[in-house]
C-alpha cells in the first residue's frame, strides 16, 4: 500500500496490512498532529481514512499507536488536567504556566489531546460493537492497542458504559530497555494504584476539575520494566497475549537473547 497525501500535512505514514483474519491498523501518533487552536494528535483527513480501514469483515482488529492509549489513570488525569488549564480554563497566566509545563515534562500522550482520546475511544466502541463489520457477520472478538515508548511494559482492559461485543485491551511492550530510575519505578506502579488516583483527581480539581471519560480501563498486568518482548497469537476467533522478559539488563557474550528470555505473564484475551 503506497503512501497517499493531504495538501496540509504531508506523507501519510498510517497505513493498513491484513494478515488472515487479523488486521492491523498502524496510526501515525507523530508527525500529523495539530498543535495551535483546537489540539489534536491527528488530522481530520486521517482520521476519516482510518475510520474508513476498519470497515469489513476480521476477527481481531490491532491498532498500532507508538504511544499508549491508555496509560496508568493518574497519569492520564494529569495530562488531561494539564491540556484542560493549558487552553485556558483559569486564565491565560497559569495556561501559559501550563503549556510550558507541557512541553519540559514530555505530556504528550493520546490523554493530552482528549479531542483525539475520545475520538479514537468512539472509534474503537463502533468497531468493538460491530458497527464497522460487514452485514451479516459478528463483531470482532478482540480490539487491541499496541504501544510502547514508556519505558515498561503492561497490559490493562478498557470497559466502557455500555459493554462492548469484542474485549478491548491496551498491550504496551517497551522493547529495548531505557535505564529507568527506582524512584520513576516507584511513580509508574503508584499511578496504576485506585488510591493514587483518587487522591490525585482530588488534588488537581483543587485548581480545576479533572475532564470525565466515558471509558475506564483496569491493569492486568504490569508494569515490567527492562528489555521485553510481547507476542500476540491469534486461532480464529480466540487470542493470547504473552510477554517475556531478559533475566537482567545485560546479555553476557556468550548469551544469546532467546536463551535469556523468560515469560512473566500469560493471558487469554478472547476464546478459550
Amino acid at each position: 500500500m503506497g503512501a497517499s497525501f493531504d495538501g496540509a500535512k504531508g506523507a501519510r505514514w498510517s497505513y493498513r496490512r491484513d494478515f488472515g483474519r487479523v488486521r492491523l491498523l498502524m496510526i501515525d501518533s507523530r508527525c500529523g498532529r495539530i498543535l495551535d487552536g483546537e489540539r489534536s494528535m491527528l488530522g481530520a483527513e486521517e482520521l476519516d481514512w482510518i475510520i474508513a480501514e476498519t470497515d469489513g469483515d476480521y476477527d481481531h482488529l490491532l491498532i498500532g499507536t507508538s504511544l499508549p492509549w491508555l496509560l496508568a489513570p493518574a497519569l492520564h488525569d494529569l495530562e488531561c488536567w494539564n491540556e484542560k488549564l493549558a487552553d485556558g480554563a483559569r486564565g491565560q497566566l497559569i495556561a501559559r504556566w501550563s503549556e510550558k509545563l507541557r512541553r519540559a515534562g514530555d505530556l504528550e500522550h493520546w490523554a493530552a489531546f482528549k479531542r483525539s482520546f475520545d475520538a479514537l475511544g468512539q472509534l474503537i466502541v463502533d468497531v468493538a460493537d460491530g458497527r464497522h463489520t460487514e452485514p451479516g457477520h459478528p463483531a470482532p472478538a478482540t480490539v487491541c492497542v499496541l504501544s510502547g515508548d514508556v519505558h515498561h511494559a503492561y497490559v490493562s482492559q478498557a470497559h466502557f458504559e455500555q459493554p462492548t461485543q469484542a474485549a478491548v485491551y491496551q498491550l504496551t511492550c517497551s522493547p529495548v530497555h531505557n535505564f529507568v530510575p527506582r524512584l520513576m519505578k516507584l511513580a509508574f506502579r503508584l499511578a496504576w494504584s485506585p488510591v493514587a488516583e483518587r487522591t490525585v483527581r482530588r488534588l488537581l480539581a483543587l485548581i480545576t476539575p479533572v475532564p470525565s471519560s466515558t471509558v475506564r480501563w483496569q491493569r492486568e498486568a504490569g508494569p515490567f520494566f527492562g528489555n521485553e518482548l510481547m507476542t500476540f497469537v491469534a486461532e480464529d476467533r480466540s487470542a493470547v497475549v504473552e510477554l517475556a522478559k531478559t533475566r537482567s539488563n545485560h546479555l553476557g557474550e556468550h548469551h544469546s537473547i532467546a536463551s535469556e528470555l523468560r515469560v512473566v505473564h500469560r493471558q487469554q484475551l478472547s476464546g478459550g
